[in-house]
């Protein structure tokens, strides 16, 4: 069996093979999108389509809407030649969950797939932003994918397209930039820009990002005035915040022999030029959230209509305090957690560090403990039952092929979020004492010793990306396994920085416990494992 439209009119070995196959006249649903587009999103990879993707596709099947989706990539233009038009946009969702049961489901809700670098397919894209029809475009672009500079300094592609106007921009942003300004001149059209990426305030994040367009191009005289107006008139173009929430690991081998035994042909993976794993299925855990500020000036999407599939549409300040509750508490610092301390004890997964007690009591303690104590409740959603649901079946999860060195990426970009915003709690509360946070600086420490790229074995292994990765090496390169301190001199120009810990840790008072901590980390081979119990308790 070939994932492809062709083979999809014979269901029956489909079926045979346990795979769920599309209800809804798929060759209707695309014409009908092409006449009236109502959703484009930007951003091909897996959170797209293992979550949003496959929610159009419950849409469709249920008859709540005629149209797909058109998806674009910006950054890495190549998943659509290998993954998407070869396939006929089609895509196999695999659902891994913690049972051990498996669903299988071919994803057709795509109607159109492009590149933003092309040249034709941006002028496709102009062309669906001129339709009145068109009411969304939501993104999954990474949080870094909004930055405009780095280190202060206006990255060169943002410069050029900010001298260069809104025609043929380069720079992602610069191209949405663009394409609104297509929609502007096409009457001022209503449209939702919704950021579907885990960042606090992605939604104002997202604006000021636009904003910084439309203001370069409207002061050098290369848009209309009207068009800063237009970007900054919520009831023209709004920025709704979101919340969304499902662990999409890149493609596992295992789950490709699954499918090849299943019989599905062409399952192999590749890897394009700027280093992302991509393949025709996508494997995800099962629990999903996707929380939305209700602002949609061009009409309400049909994700409105689509009961029981985890999806909220609610006020600012709720999805407010969902995202807080979910990145500053309940599971993206217990995920760090476990990224940084399982990249220096050797696992490969997870799940498999949920069987280290120390580590459970670490995550254990950093969510239910330090973090409950300053959580915001947002009361559609259970800050307790929240973490419960992490601890107890998605972290566990043995079939869910998630690495610590997946989500060790980025990490100067997260830590401040998921780590200072707590400490900034406790300074700012009445009744708790931030020197009661034992926990959180301790991974504070197990991060700083996770970039000497050094293993507990004393082995090296790779550093995941990261944008300070390269300074921050620099400046700890002195530093080696088995070395006694004292390393403030090394380490009061990294602690001290609120850009990377929202604080400066010493006026915090935990910059000295952080250095403890990271001297105890460096004694020699064995000393994080053994710092670990020492101060978690395990025997």
């Amino acid at each position: 069996m070939r994932l492809n439209n062709e083979e999809l009119r014979n269901p029956a070995p489909w079926e045979h093979a346990g795979i769920e196959l599309p209800h809804f006249d798929r060759e209707a649903m695309i014409q009908a999108t092409r006449q009236a587009p109502q959703w484009v999103h930007l951003g091909a990879g897996n959170i797209f389509r293992a979550f949003l993707a496959a929610l159009q596709q419950d849409i469709l099947d249920k008859g709540l809407a005629q149209t797909g989706i058109i998806v674009a990539a910006g950054y890495d233009g190549e998943i659509i030649d290998l993954v998407y038009r070869p396939y006929d946009n089609l895509s196999m969702s695999v659902t891994l969950k913690a049972d051990g049961s498996i669903q299988k489901r071919v994803i057709a809700s795509i109607a159109e797939a492009l590149r933003m670098d092309r040249a034709a397919d941006f002028e496709r894209l102009k062309e669906i932003f001129r339709a009145p029809s068109l009411q969304m475009v939501s993104l999954s672009i990474t949080e870094k994918g909004y930055d405009l500079s780095r280190s202060g300094e206006t990255l060169p592609e943002v410069k050029a397209d900010f001298l260069a106007g809104p025609a043929y921009p380069a720079s992602y942003i610069g191209r949405l930039a663009g394409l609104c300004y297509e929609r502007y001149q096409a009457g001022r059209l209503p449209l939702a820009l919704v950021s579907m990426d885990n960042c606090s305030h992605n939604g104002e994040k997202l604006f000021k990002a636009v904003e910084a367009f439309a203001l370069q191009w409207t002061e050098k005289g290369l848009a209309e005035p009207g068009f800063l107006a237009y970007i900054r008139e919520p009831r023209q173009v709004s920025f709704p915040w979101t919340m969304i929430d499902k662990i999409t690991p890149r493609p596992d081998e295992g789950v490709k022999n699954m499918l090849l035994e299943a019989g599905c042909t062409d399952m192999r993976g590749q890897l394009t030029s700027k280093n992302t794993w991509v393949a025709p299925f996508v494997n995800a855990e099962e629990a999903q959230y996707l929380v939305i500020e209700d602002r949609f000036p061009a009409g309400a999407p049909a994700l409105k209509r689509l009961a029981n599939a985890g999806v909220f549409f609610t006020d600012q300040e709720t999805v407010d305090k969902v995202e807080r509750m979910k990145v500053c508490t309940c599971l993206n610092p217990l995920h760090t957690a476990l990224a940084i301390f399982g990249c220096l004890l050797g696992y490969t997964k997870i799940s498999e560090e949920m069987k280290n007690p120390d580590l459970v009591k670490l995550v254990e303690g950093i969510g239910y403990r330090e973090g409950l104590a300053v959580v915001v409740d947002p009361l559609i959603l259970s800050p307790k039952a929240f973490i419960d649901e992490v601890l107890q079946v998605r972290f566990p999860n043995p079939f869910m092929p998630d690495t610590p060195q997946r989500i060790a990426t980025d990490c100067s970009l997260k830590i401040p979020i998921r780590f200072g915003e707590t400490i900034k709690a406790y300074l700012a509360s009445k009744t708790l004492k931030v020197a009661d946070l034992r926990l959180i600086p301790l991974v504070l420490a197990g991060w700083i010793r996770y970039l000497l790229g050094v293993d507990d074995r004393g082995e090296a292994f790779t550093v995941s990306p990261d944008p300070l990765y390269a300074s921050l090496a620099r400046s700890l390169s002195a530093l080696k396994l088995g070395q006694s301190g004292p390393f403030h001199e090394v380490l009061a120009p990294i602690l001290s920085d609120p850009r990377i810990f929202a604080v400066n840790l010493y006026e915090a008072g935990l910059g000295e416990r952080v250095e403890q901590y990271f001297a105890e980390l460096m004694a020699g081979p064995g000393a994080v494992a053994s710092t670990l119990r020492r101060h978690l308790g395990s025997s």
